[in-house]
Formats: structure tokens, sequence, C-alpha cells
């Protein structure tokens, strides 16, 4: 058994940067195009302001009758349309607008993990629970390319009726809906994955078993999907590889907030550069209102790391996944003139010879007269000269982030090299699909030797079968394919949610989300810390709150149960008015307002399952607050009674106490509440991280903490 190595596609960092929040209203309008106007809660749940959304719309048909793209009337309010600058200026200081910002772009985020899982996080509970069975029930809203509803881990034959409480389009019992989104030229006439990535996505949170599956006989066993009972409810959002609109993303959100969906998949989001404010985020804001209907919303975290704060889909309210590797590893090795082995990674099928025949040259010394060295080491077009490389095995580096690998096997190709040896530490983890052109990832240490002479992550779920780029020449397209991403992690996490929620119908997002984070695993399949892509050990903002476990979120004891009133308190935190949380807020409890001081340093008080503190000052220290909810036993025995004590695992230099230091429970669903202070001695030098755990013996409920002493940081992890 390989160990874990922890690959990390996007850091989850704790820290949101905090910008100048824009006025309630305030378009972000340069030029003419399309744009988004957000107006917060449905019209039907807004009183006063019902006839704003109407007003607004038929003000802009009289003017423009084809400037409508998309009109959000059931989960939220709003529209997207045509509008010139000057109009959306003018529309964002109407009564009702809580925002009007350009329509963005946003990008995918590109079986036998679940054994791994499995065997990987197991976990002491009362009584074995498997999150595998057939018969739940819980629904899975899928936004990503469409599905071939062809594959067979899309089989409803075991599947029963399609729950009553469904409200969308009726396909068969196991995708029970499919909606397309498009405009113009570029709408599509049917949700039919055209790209393979919704169909992956969809297999791996909730396709039923299919036994001996490959691609191409690589990682052949038994696929299935997190929640192989559960529904499957597809939002095609994405027709090509040119991305999605915000305002189709949006569409989806409102149509499966009144379709009946329990959870959201999304493998996709803006780049880590681009991040919007959340009332200028497509994601956030349809995931806010999402949630606030009960709908578990699960977010990649995006493929910009493995560097800090490149996270993205970081709102509160969104469980947002990275990615980790299994202990599936796909060989390609180079063999060195001596027969020395190097480990490289890489899936390719190249008719080659095993014994080390072939010359191999370094990029860099087959550098064209004038060309800057960097370009010709990092195998750039037009960077080498062709009568150097022709019939040899090129090394190259990949230091460059404008061509990927792909751009320097091509070009390697076609100036007549037999294989490329590509030296990058970070894409070491992952096995890239090179086809059948020679080609391997190797690590920076085995690429310093200059004398090599011979050449030598990763998640298999449905694909579409009309495929032509994944296809062997000569071969049939593949059934199953191999793929890597936090597009990849995010179905797995997914695919629990459903299981959890099928398994416990009454539980909220945010408990869902607590039960998942704190029974999260922080060691690997050996038992050894999580590393890094580098083999160095990793942190909260690698990894979250760790690994995720597939039977510990169905039992997890104890729930920290985030409320409406944390959520909007954290808007007031954030800068947003009272008056703005009114219009976009679906319900708000009477009088209620912001605190007076209402601070960025006090979002670390809202009841999430981990601890986070910005700015700390060793001086003033930090006393934070939370909220524990009792999910075990049975509200008609004695099951419930039980009492839990707190261990503290705090790193040098940090006084963390905990009062009190003991929970007593009596019943189902009653709450305790404790208070964690944290102080030091002297300031901290660097972010400092550790956990706190509640265990009665049974179950063990598990925080995470980071403290840095940076300012400008709000602080809230995801995993």
């Amino acid at each position: 058994m390989k160990p874990l190595i922890t690959f990390i596609f996007s850091l989850t960092s704790f820290f949101f940067c905090v910008s100048l929040l824009p006025e309630p209203g305030a378009a972000a309008a340069h030029n003419d195009g399309v744009y988004i106007v957000y107006m917060g809660a449905p019209a039907s749940l807004k009183g006063s302001l019902k006839d704003d959304h109407a007003q607004l719309l038929d003000s802009l048909l009289k003017r423009k009758q084809d400037a409508l793209i998309h009109n959000y009337k059931s989960g939220f309010s709003g529209f997207a349309a045509h509008l010139s600058a000057e109009e959306a200026r003018s529309i964002a200081e109407k009564p009702g607008v809580v925002s009007v910002f350009p329509d963005p772009v946003l990008q995918l985020h590109t079986t036998r993990s679940w054994d791994f899982l499995k065997y990987e996080t197991s976990v002491m509970i009362e009584s074995n629970p498997s999150s595998d069975s057939n018969s739940t029930d819980a629904i899975i809203g899928i936004l990503d390319t469409g599905i071939w509803p062809e594959s067979e881990s899309f089989n409803d034959e075991t599947m029963g009726p399609i729950p009553l409480r469904w409200n969308g389009l009726f396909c068969n019992r196991k995708i029970i809906g499919a909606r397309s989104y498009g405009a113009g030229e570029n709408k599509s006439r049917t949700p039919r994955d055209m790209m393979g990535h919704g169909t992956h996505v969809a297999s791996t949170a909730a396709g039923v078993e299919v036994k001996d599956v490959s691609y191409y006989g690589l990682a052949a066993g038994t696929a299935k999907g997190g929640s192989p009972g559960s529904r499957l409810a597809i939002y095609q959002v994405f027709s090509s590889q040119n991305g999605s609109h915000g305002s189709t993303v949006l569409a989806a959100f409102d149509d499966a907030i009144a379709d009946g969906v329990d959870v959201l998949s999304l493998s996709f989001g803006s780049s880590s550069f681009l991040e919007q404010e959340f009332i200028n985020d497509p994601i956030a804001l349809g995931a806010f209102h999402a949630v606030q209907n009960g709908i578990t919303v699960v977010c990649s975290a995006g493929n910009d790391g493995p560097n800090p704060g490149s996270v993205v889909n970081s709102a509160p309210w969104i469980l947002t996944v990275a990615a980790t590797t299994i202990d599936r590893v796909f060989e390609s090795d180079v063999v060195l003139g001596n027969n020395k082995v190097i480990k490289g990674t890489g899936i390719n099928f190249a008719s080659i010879q095993n014994s080390p025949v072939y010359p191999i040259i370094y990029a860099k010394s087959a550098k064209k007269s004038g060309v800057d060295e960097n370009a010709t080491r990092n195998c750039e077009p037009n960077s080498m000269d062709q009568e150097i490389i022709k019939g040899k095995i090129v090394v190259c580096d990949n230091e460059d982030s404008l061509y990927p690998q792909r751009n320097k096997q091509d070009e390697v190709k076609k100036l007549g090299g037999i294989g490329v040896i590509l030296i990058d530490d970070e894409l070491r983890g992952v096995a890239f699909n090179f086809g059948t052109f020679p080609m391997t990832v190797i690590s920076s240490k085995d690429g310093a030797k200059p004398d090599i002479a011979a050449p030598g992550v990763n998640i298999l779920a449905a694909w579409i079968g009309n495929d032509t780029v994944q296809t062997l020449k000569g071969k049939d397209p593949p059934l199953y394919n191999v793929l890597s991403g936090t597009s990849m992690a995010c179905p797995h996490v997914s695919g629990i949610a459903a299981a959890v929620k099928s398994r416990n119908p009454t539980w909220s997002p945010s408990v869902i989300r607590s039960a998942i984070m704190t029974t999260a695993a922080q060691t690997n399949n050996l038992k050894g810390p999580i590393t890094t892509e580098k083999g160095t050990a990793a942190t909260p903002y690698d990894f979250g709150a760790g690994e995720v476990s597939t039977t510990g979120p169905l039992q997890p004891g104890l729930v920290y149960e985030t409320t409406a009133i944390d959520y909007l308190n954290f808007l007031c935190y954030h800068g947003y008015n009272i008056a703005t949380i009114k219009i976009m807020a679906n319900t708000i409890p009477d009088g209620f307002t912001c605190p007076e001081e209402s601070s960025i340093d006090l979002i670390s008080n809202i009841n999430y399952p981990s601890i986070a503190i910005s700015n700390f000052d060793e001086k003033a220290g930090r006393r934070v607050n939370r909220t524990l909810t009792n999910v075990a036993g049975n509200a008609k025995t004695e099951d419930a009674k039980t009492v839990y004590n707190i261990s503290i695992d705090a790193p040098a230099g940090l006084d963390v106490q905990v009062v009190p230091d003991k929970l007593h429970f009596s019943k189902i669903d009653e709450k305790s509440s404790y208070q964690v202070s944290f102080s030091a001695a002297n300031p901290l030098k660097k972010d400092v991280f550790g956990s706190i755990t509640w265990s009665n013996g049974r179950n063990k409920v598990r925080s995470t903490f980071a403290l840095s002493s940076k300012s400008g940081s709000v602080a809230l992890d995801k995993k």
C-alpha cells in the first residue's frame, strides 16, 4: 500500500482578503454588455418590494425587447440582460437593487477512491453504518457539462419511484431531471454531455456500482459513487471549453432551488485572481439562497494552487473542497544508462522500447540563436533547433505558466523528438494522460541528473460514449476515464453529503457540513502525517479540516449548527449594512440589527466547526464562543445521556484554555456552549495551528484552529 501524499491543487486557506465594499446597488459598469442585476430574496417574500423586480423588467423591455437573457424569480430575485454601462449604473440606483455587475465567465476545475477513503478514515462509531446504501433518496444537483445517460453508472433498474417532493422535469428513476442552458448560437438543445466532465463528476457522486471497468486496462476495478442510491438532477451550464457565464449558473441555481434538490455540486469557479465580493459573485449568491432553502452546496476549491490564498468559492455557507491523492500511482519510469530507474508519473500507451537505446538532450542545449534561454529550457514554441531535437528524448523544465505540458509535448513532437521528460515537483503527483506519445513527469531532484539516457491522483469514473480526444488510435471510445483536480474531489464530498442527508433528512446544510468536517482524518492511510506535494508536513492551510471520512459523518455525535443569525452577522461583520442584508435574506428575525461594534475580528465568533483568528494580539488575547448540539441517541431512550471531555492540541508558545472542560447532554437536540481563550507570552512569529477535540469514548468531535498575527484578513477555513 503506497502512502497518501497530499496533492493540493488549491490551498484551503483560512483567510479572505478584505476589500472596501461597494455601497448597496453599486454597479461595476465600465462597458456595454451583459450585466447581472441582483435583487436579493425572491419577490414573493419581499413584501412591499415585490413589485420592484417586475417594474424594472417592464421598464427595460419597453426600451429593448430582446435585452433579457435570464429572469430569476424562484430562489432569489433579479435578472441578466444586455445593458449599456449607463443603463447598468442607472438600474443600480433603483429601489430593491443590491448589486449590478458584468456577467463573469467561470471555468471548470479539472473506482477505488471510495474504498481508499473507507480504509483511510475508519473511525469508532456506534453501529458501523455503511454509506453505500441503495435505499437512499437524496437528490444531488450537478451543475456541469451535462450527462451521458447511457452509461451503466446511471442504470436505474434498482431504483424505486421518483420522490414525490421532486418538482423538476422527469427523465428516469436515476437521472430524475436534466436541464440545459445557453443563449443565442451557443444554446445547447440537449443536456447530453459532449465534454465528459459532467458525466465523470456525476458518477463519482452517485454512480451505481459497475464491476470490471478501467481506462484501457488502467485503474481496473469497480466504479461506484459516494451515494449510489441517490438521484441525480443535471443542470448543463457548460457546453464548450470556453467556460460558463455567471448568469447561466444563477439560472441553474434558481431552477435547482425550485426543483427541490438536497445537495448541489459545483466543480468550477472563477480564478483566484479574479474572485469577487460576495454580492458580485454568482456562485456565492446562488449558494447563499440555496442554503437558506435547506440545500447543502459543495464546491471545488480551484486548481490555482498550491499557493497561499488561491482558494475560491470560499463563502462560509459553502462547503469548499480541496484535492488529495489516493494510493494509486500511474508510473511512467525513466531508465538510465546504468539501468537505474527514476520514478515518473503519466498515462501513456507509447510503443517505445524498454531498453535504454534512445539519445536524450536537455532542451537548453538545443537553443536557437537569439532565443531566451528560459524559453528554451521550458520547451516553448519556436525556441529549439529542430536538427538537434530530432530523434531524441527531450528534458523540459516546467516553470512557465503560459505553456502547459501539452504544448511542450506538441512542440517536441513537431520537431521530430520521440519523447518528453518534464521536470515539475508539483505535477509529479498527478498522472496526466499523454496518449501514445512517450512523456513522463519527474521531480527536480531526479531531474538534476545530466546523463539521463532513456525514458522509462487519479479518479476513475464514467465517460461519454462518443469521445475522440481520450480515445486511443484503433480503439473504441473508453466508457470510463481517469481525471484529476478539485473537480474530482468535489463530487466525493457531494456524495457523502447526500448519504448524510438521506440518513438524517431533517439536518440543515450547516449540520451536514459540521458532521463532515469534525470527523475528518489528519493522517494518511499509513497513519502518518499528511504531506504536501513536495513531501513537507501539511497544515490546515493545505487540507482544511482533514481528509473526508465516508462513515464518520453519519454519526458525528455532536454538531455545530451555523444559524441564519450567524450568516446575517457574518455579513454585518464583513461590512454590509442592514438595509442591504434585509433585501438579501429570505427571512430576518424581528428586531435584528447589525451589532454596533461590527468588525472583521468578530467573524471568528460565528458558530463554525473550526476556529480561525486573524490580527491576533498576544497581549489582549482572544476569546471565542461555540455551541454544540447533541445528535446521538434516541429521544425516547436513555441513549442520548452522555458526557464529553475536552482534549487540546496546541503549539508551543500558545496557551489555550476551554471552559467548561466537560459538556453534559441528557437528550437529543440538547445544546451546550463553551468558550475558548487564546493567549501567548510573546508575539507569534508565524501562523500557528492546533485543535480541540470533544470525546465521550465513542465519538470524537474535532475542531481545527488557526491563528495569525497578520491584519487585513478574515479567518474561516474550508475542506
